[in-house]
């Protein structure tokens, strides 16, 4: 019998290794689908399956409005993704954004940090070690808190009296201004006098400076979207070796750039180490006045590194939350003709009764305006600035949470945008009702305010919320004591994209003289 001498060939071919990593990707989407302590939540069947569909809902720019569908389709728990679950059940707010419950941040944040020094940088809203971001918090707090904040309230009035020129300019002209605009000009040249001691130029040029309006609105296009499936980032935009083989790439952020441009109007920063020389400028109250004073007391404390992320965020965070809130205060009086004139008549009284100054204080405005603030929150609860939900992991060995137990690594979560329209909490949630934060019994009152989740919650509650309140208190009654604002289009008063940040854009709106 003839000997066989050729070997056996084990190789498996192309087809039967695309049939094996067929069968390996079936399977993990059946295990997606039968994801134990999900497989019975509710929701978009595709959803259960793949993040693919949370990536094409969130890419569509809406996906704040089809989780309030979802929501009022199946309930107060909703599977958007294999193992991604937004809730609308109020009890879910202190379970998983409490202090000390650990859950931690997803992914999804890091994607939102600049790239400086070949490296990104985490800030408080992208740092995701819970010690981390508490040492960062504690170092810059104080300069967000009300105190200091209210030292600078003559530089919020400069900006406020540069546009009350541009509104008295469109009145006399009979011109339609485009509000969406001018509001974020606003916001921008306020946080500029707050975090610089100078304005940025939006407002007198009238213009989108150095294309940081554009700049924000891309990298959260990017961000919103490329967040629904984080790991990608890793080989994308967040490549480590992109920074070392394109050293020009940081040059790409504007807002980095004009922030760097900013702080060395006032010292010589150091790329790689700390601040050179002292402040050139006179020490101000403004926050970077502040940190380098820290700084230079002790360059360990605060470093180099410290005031470029806190700086560059005030710049990228600081104007698109504000600009959308007061938006919609604005299109919610002017659709809402009998709230209007109710704060009108709440601020002619209080003017006649010599109650407010010119330009109005921020304590004269939360003293003698409680009307006004009710519809500051009612516009707010109707259109939060963020339109995603905010999510948080299970710590390890899972968690309670609402009543129900969720494995660890669960992704979890509350969108503003539905847990605002929650009708056992908000009873006709559509509407515009400033009263609901005025009447009702004392249990209804705290129930709706445990459930306004505009700024987040737990330790990771906005930190410049204080801020924005302080705009919206000065900026809207010292508008209303002298105009009364229409909508150029009634029927379609702006366009909406959701991209994190709700945003809106073109927003015309008439300024017509109040006569008194």
């Amino acid at each position: 019998m003839a000997s066989i001498d050729s070997a056996v060939d084990t190789r498996l071919s192309p087809a039967s290794l695309a049939l094996i990593f067929a069968g390996l990707y079936i399977l993990r989407l059946v295990y997606n689908r039968l994801r134990p302590g999900l497989r019975d939540i509710p929701g978009p069947t595709l959803a259960k399956y793949t993040r693919l569909w949370k990536v094409y809902s969130v890419w569509k720019g809406n996906h704040h409005l089809t989780e309030i569908d979802l929501h009022k389709k199946y309930g107060p728990l909703v599977r958007i993704g294999p193992k991604h679950v937004s809730f609308r059940d109020p009890a879910a707010i202190p379970d998983i954004y409490g202090l000390h419950n650990g859950f931690t941040k997803t992914g999804f944040y890091p994607i939102q940090s600049i790239s400086w020094n070949k490296k990104p940088q985490m800030n408080l809203f992208s740092e995701r070690n819970t010690q981390a971001h508490r040492e960062q918090k504690r170092l810059v707090a104080h300069a967000y808190s009300l105190s200091p904040l209210l030292e600078m309230e003559y530089a919020i009035d400069s900006c406020s009296e540069i546009f009350m020129r541009k509104l008295r300019a469109s009145a006399d002209a009979h011109e339609p201004i485009d509000l969406s605009a001018w509001l974020q000009f606003y916001a921008f040249d306020v946080v500029g006098e707050m975090t610089f001691a100078t304005k940025l130029g939006f407002l007198e040029g009238g213009t989108d400076v150095d294309n940081m309006i554009r700049t924000i609105s891309e990298i959260s296009v990017y961000s919103s979207i490329c967040g629904q499936v984080p790991e990608a980032h890793h080989v994308l935009l967040g490549n480590p070796l992109f920074p070392l083989l394109i050293p020009s790439m940081e040059s790409w952020n504007s807002i980095v750039q004009f922030t760097l441009k900013c702080i060395n109007a006032r010292v010589a920063l150091k790329r790689d180490g700390e601040v050179k020389g002292q402040d050139k400028g006179t020490p101000g109250k403004d926050m970077l006045s502040r940190w380098l004073a820290v700084h230079n007391a002790n360059p360990t404390k605060l470093s180099t590194r410290d005031i470029m992320v806190h700086t560059s965020t005030n710049v990228f965070a600081g104007s698109d939350t504000t600009a959308i809130a007061l938006r919609t205060i604005f299109v919610g009086l002017a659709r809402n003709p009998a709230a209007l004139a109710r704060v009108m008549q709440e601020i002619d009284t209080a003017d006649a009764a010599g109650a407010l100054s010119d330009p109005i204080s921020y304590r004269e405005s939360t003293t003698h305006l409680p009307y006004l603030a009710a519809v500051f929150k009612e516009a707010m609860r109707i259109h939060p600035s963020t339109g995603l939900i905010m999510e948080r992991k299970v710590p390890k060995g899972g968690a309670t949470i609402a009543g129900r137990y969720f494995p660890a690594g669960t992704v979890v979560g509350v969108n503003p945008w539905s847990m605002h329209r929650n009708p056992s909490v908000f009873p006709d949630p559509e509407a515009f009702i400033p009263e609901r934060w005025l009447d009702g019994s004392p249990a209804e009152l705290k129930a709706r305010e445990q459930s306004f989740f505009t700024f987040g919650g737990g330790s990771r509650l906005c930190i410049g919320k204080s801020l924005a309140l302080m705009e919206m208190h000065k900026l809207v009654p010292q508008i209303l004591r002298r105009y009364e604002v229409r909508l150029h289009r009634p029927e379609n008063p702006w366009k909406v994209r959701n991209v994190w940040f709700v945003q809106q854009s073109d927003m015309m709106a008439d300024f017509v003289p109040r006569e008194k």
